[in-house]
């Protein structure tokens, strides 16, 4: 048992990254309304979380990590066997790995395990209703499964893949582990938390780095333990294409652009992984974009004010696929200041010097 909570990691964060975000996956996953959404990101409440990792496996960007949810490590363990099965703690069944809920085990985990036929069994479903985790876990391994269907469909009959079991426990089966008291745990969090912050506020403090008061706050490209799953797992053995539905449980998006985009630039700038990406030379400036690097997170759609920037319905996931270019414009160069521009039509000016001058009708007419 532990008795953490997920870390949060702000610069991960759409909402952090673009402030008007209405990104709120963490929070529907949470069974405990332990999330609080924000212009910064998002806070948890210690006092209500019970670390099921449904936060963490919900969120596109990794923002969430939690210490009970490895499923690298866990795979790494599975592949060494011929058969693994998992479990949820809250039902007290035996497995090779106890997970804090089945929903939290995402789908591109589970794709592995099915493309490399590993049988692999999910103990403890039944537990769903009398769950602490309640609808929210069932759901969320609903939808996985789902998406697990997707990228099955796509793998087509040329690459069979193993079924993921959901075995029901016999009627003479019994926990061998003393009963998941969701309220005792808390209790124990609250004691054993209390004496935890008092070590930790015991030792050098540590000053918070002050947030910028901006829409769009930078960060360095990341890149998720989900979307790499999905490089392997959407690999064939011809090099041929791996065409999936998009799916919400999905850590993958495709993109195309509808005339009218104004080359802002605020998908690239709140991209958190530089799937979009924005390159000038001496004559021309390009947006283009690269499948391999998005993970779904849809804050570019959210930015993107004219509603250019849209989601295709299907999804070539084949791993390698090249950059592609979303939208090029000739720079154009201003007839009052001399310097080169980007505009979406032709003009004499450049923006800064339209702006001048009509500050200075609006000042002296």
């Amino acid at each position: 048992m532990t008795v953490s909570i997920p870390e949060f990691r702000a610069a991960r964060c759409t909402r952090y990254r673009f402030r008007y975000s209405a990104c709120r996956r963490c929070a529907d996953a949470c069974p405990h309304d332990a999330v609080t959404l924000s212009d910064e990101g998002i806070a948890l409440d210690a006092a209500r979380c019970q670390n099921c990792g449904l936060c963490v496996s919900a969120c596109r960007t990794a923002a969430l990590a939690a210490v009970n949810l490895a499923p690298i490590d866990l795979l790494k363990r599975a592949i060494r066997q011929p058969a693994f099965s998992f479990s949820c703690a809250p039902s007290q069944r035996e497995a090779d790995a106890v997970v804090p809920c089945l929903g939290a085990l995402d789908a591109a985990t589970l794709a592995y395990l099915a493309k490399r036929r590993i049988p692999t069994e999910l103990r403890g479903s039944h537990h769903c209703p009398e769950c602490p985790h309640g609808s929210r876990g069932a759901a969320q391994l609903a939808l996985n499964l789902e998406a697990l269907g997707n990228l099955r469909a796509a793998a087509g009959d040329a690459e069979p893949w193993i079924d993921i079991a959901l075995p029901q426990p016999e009627a003479h089966d019994k926990p061998e582990r003393s009963p998941f008291l969701a309220a005792r745990r808390q209790l124990f969090r609250r004691f054993v938390g209390r004496a935890a912050d008092a070590l930790a506020q015991a030792g050098d403090p540590v000053e918070a780095q002050p947030i910028p008061d901006r829409a769009i706050r930078a960060g360095a490209p990341l890149l998720t333990e989900q979307r790499e799953l999905l490089q392997i797992v959407g690999k064939t053995a011809d090099g041929a294409s791996f065409v999936v539905a998009s799916h919400e449980a999905l850590p993958l998006l495709d993109l195309e652009l509808a005339p009218g985009c104004t080359a802002c630039e605020a998908c690239f700038r709140v991209c958190p992984t530089g799937a979009l990406l924005v390159v000038e030379d001496t004559s021309s400036w390009a947006l283009s974009f690269d499948v391999n690097r998005c993970v779904g997170c849809e804050v570019c759609l959210e930015a993107c004010q004219p509603a250019v920037l849209r989601p295709t319905a299907m999804v070539d996931a084949v791993p390698g696929r090249s950059r592609i270019e979303l939208h090029r414009l000739a720079k154009q160069r201003c007839a009052r200041c001399d310097r080169f521009f980007i505009s979406p039509e032709a003009r004499e000016a450049c923006e800064v010097c339209t702006d001048d001058d009509d500050a200075f009708a609006a000042i002296f007419g």
